[in-house]
This record gives structure tokens, C-alpha cells and sequence, in this order.
């Protein structure tokens, strides 16, 4: 038995019991690292990422070549921490997605938050339906934009037409900031509208989604 086992084992039969709850940040970014490290004292490690960092969350959305580059972690440690975000998204993802037909911007905004979770690079979906409004598929449109005018209004159409959509909602990402629209955004929105309008597709709504929250221009009475 290494000299790490005890206390390994005694926080694995505290989280059977206790559920993370039982746990601060650096206790759980610490037996998190069990699983990539069992040989390294990953209570020190942990206490250098938060350090490196400032946050659990902004462990786990750092970059692969950041987390690579603090001591002691190597890549098995790294790729097991972006793991941790892109599955949780796609969780979310997953268990959010409408299950029947879209029935509220709501439902909508709640699945896009998660869409975006952990997101850094701002990107662009178009979520297609059928004449139902049930979700056919979303597809991404366009990423790394600087901002929403430069949707790639062509691949909308095309990737609309591709899947026989009714109608469609676009919702892209503001990553460093509020989900308020800019002039941009809006101007964007009736570039789109037209461009649908001449396939014979609706354009039902655009979200933007920041600082975990979304913006339904529907709504909000600009569409």
C-alpha cells in the first residue's frame, strides 16, 4: 500500500456518503486527480492549479497547453481536466435537448446555455425543425467569428435546404460578455430572416447566450 492509499480511500467513502457536497473545490480538484495521477501527491497539485488559475472553473475551461505547462501535471492529468467540461456539456446537451416540439423560447435559451457551456470561442448554430417544430438537428454554421454579421448566412440556407427545415433558430455566443444584443446582432438577424424568406423557411428566433444567461431577440420584441 502506498502512502497515499489511506487517504485516497477514506475521501472515496466520504464521497459515497456525502456526494460532492461533502467537498470545497480543492477537494474535489484533488480526488479528481487521483484517476490520472496514483502515484503523486495530487494535494499539492491541486493547490498549485487553483493557485495558477484562481478557480475550479477556470481549471477545467483552461487550455490544454496551459494545464501542461504546471508542474507536475502531465498529459494524462491534462486531457482527463478537458475531459471534465466537454462531457459535462455534452450531458447537458443531451438531457436539455427538446424532446417533442419546441414550445417556448425558454426551452429554447436553456438548451442553447448548455450548448455554450465551457464555450471560449464564439460560435454560431442553427437549430433546424420540421413543420412541427420538432428538432430535426443542430448544426453549427460558423465559429471564431468576431462578430454575428459574419454568420455564414450561405451555410445556413444550404444546411436548411440540405434537412427539408420548416423553420429555424439561429443563436451564437457572446463569451466575454452579456447576452445583449449589439446593432450587429440585430442587423445580422434580418440578413438571415431575408435570406430564409427566399427558400420558403421560417426564421423563428435568435438567442445569444452570455455570463450564463440568454437573450431571445423574439422575445424581446426585436424580431
Amino acid at each position: 500500500m502506498g502512502v497515499h492509499d489511506g487517504h485516497r480511500q477514506r475521501m472515496k467513502s466520504r464521497f459515497s456518503e456525502v456526494g460532492l457536497d461533502g467537498f470545497n473545490d480543492h477537494n474535489a480538484l484533488e480526488m479528481l486527480l487521483f484517476y490520472a495521477l496514483p502515484r503523486k501527491d495530487t494535494n499539492e497539485l491541486a493547490h498549485k492549479l487553483l493557485m495558477n488559475f484562481g478557480s475550479l472553473p477556470a481549471v477545467l475551461e483552461a487550455d490544454y497547453k496551459s494545464l501542461s505547462e504546471v508542474d507536475g501535471i502531465g498529459e494524462n492529468a491534462a486531457v482527463l481536466l478537458k475531459l471534465i467540461p466537454e462531457i459535462s456539456r455534452r450531458y447537458m446537451e443531451q438531457v436539455s435537448v427538446p424532446k417533442k416540439s419546441i414550445e417556448s423560447a425558454d426551452e429554447v435559451g436553456k438548451f442553447f446555455l448548455s450548448k455554450f457551456m465551457y464555450e471560449q470561442d464564439e460560435i454560431a448554430y442553427a437549430l433546424l425543425l420540421d413543420n412541427a417544430s420538432r428538432v430535426i438537428a443542430c448544426k453549427a454554421i460558423s465559429k471564431g467569428i468576431v462578430n454575428a454579421t459574419e454568420i455564414g448566412v450561405r451555410m445556413l440556407v444550404e444546411t436548411a435546404m440540405k434537412y427539408k427545415a420548416a423553420s429555424v433558430i439561429i443563436a451564437h455566443n457572446h463569451p466575454n460578455g452579456l447576452p445583449t444584443p449589439s446593432h450587429e446582432d440585430e442587423y445580422c438577424t434580418g440578413i438571415v430572416k431575408n435570406a430564409l424568406d427566399l427558400v420558403g423557411v421560417e426564421l423563428l428566433d435568435h438567442i445569444i447566450v452570455g455570463s450564463g444567461m440568454y437573450h431571445s431577440l423574439k422575445q424581446n420584441g426585436v424580431m
